[in-house]
């Protein structure tokens, strides 16, 4: 991938950007179609620094597949790659309110239709339906429970702790359910989780309660990024960890199940199929778009 310093074009220019939503968990969305910006973490972190910077939970930037290495082979599926960065610039595998956006901003520029497309993600390809009355549907793959002594963890904050599911929707998480949500503390630095061999990587943790049958809420920290107002893996993450508690399971009794996931941030409607596929709806927004002072980028 070919890199500049500070702008696709030249040494200088302003680079466009825009800001959206998905139940109010925000990005930057920097289009770069051929690959040619250069976005080191440190840039990223200031992109998405909510005082010095535009403000964002993560950085959405949008490349055609076959000019990133990372997505190339999905080129025949997916034209487009959603290289996804968290706010502190780390990359992440995937998320899930950020496809939505993603689908979104492609609609919005003229590179999609409203109907059915296809994204490519550092987690696989995942399929999106753009709805007309606004709301975005995404075909999050399979749920993942890992086995042996990484399915059960323990997840604490301060002297408080309980016992988690290991889920991983293409990122990890650690899900836990709690009787109120004002026990998952601040969420300004990462709750622990043990055993620490069970997330490599880290984790994303979630604590949730009970609103009714098939009916919950959660509170999020996200690597890299702490508290944000909605997680879109999360939230499948939890959907999937409550079915099991509840004891449905769609691959073993061919039932589909729904679930409504209420985040801090708005609504989001999960259902798992029989075949394991867990998809997800929920609304994305553009709020905003301008471009970026090229000092902003070339920073130290």
């Amino acid at each position: 991938m070919g890199t500049v310093n500070s702008s696709a074009g030249p040494a200088g220019t302003p680079v466009p950007f825009l800001k959206g939503h998905g139940t109010e968990n925000d990005f930057v969305i920097i289009p770069d179609p051929d690959g040619t910006l250069d976005l080191p973490a440190a840039t990223v972190a200031r992109l998405c620094d909510r005082r010095a910077g535009i403000g964002g939970d993560g950085l959405l930037r949008v490349v055609r597949s076959a000019a990133h290495p990372e997505a190339r082979a999905m080129a025949a599926g997916a034209e487009w790659f959603m290289d996804y960065r968290n706010a502190d610039g780390s990359v992440a595998e995937m998320c899930g309110n950020g496809v939505r956006v993603f689908a979104r901003y492609l609609e919005r520029a003229g590179l999609a239709a409203a109907g059915d497309l296809a994204v490519a993600t550092r987690a696989g390809v995942r399929r999106v339906h753009l709805a007309k009355d606004g709301d975005v549907t995404v075909h999050m793959g399979a749920a993942r429970l890992p086995g042996g002594t990484e399915a059960s963890v323990t997840v604490a904050v301060g002297e408080r702790a309980w016992p988690a599911l290991n889920v991983n929707m293409g990122n990890p998480h650690a899900v836990a359910f709690v009787d109120d949500l004002g026990h998952a503390g601040d969420l300004l630095t990462a709750p622990a989780v043990a055993p620490a061999a069970a997330y490599p990587e880290g984790a994303n943790v979630e604590f949730v309660v009970d609103r009714g049958p098939r009916h919950v809420a959660l509170r999020v920290h996200e690597r890299g990024s702490g508290e944000t107002r909605s997680c879109g893996t999360g939230a499948c993450a939890v959907m999937v960890a409550a079915a099991r508690r509840d004891g449905a399971d769609p691959a073993a009794d061919g039932t589909p199940v729904t679930y409504t996931v209420d985040v801090p941030g708005g609504r989001l409607v999960i259902t798992e199929h029989p075949d394991g596929g867990v998809e997800m709806t929920g609304p994305a927004v553009i709020v905003a778009e301008g471009t970026v002072d090229p000092g902003l980028l070339s920073a130290p």
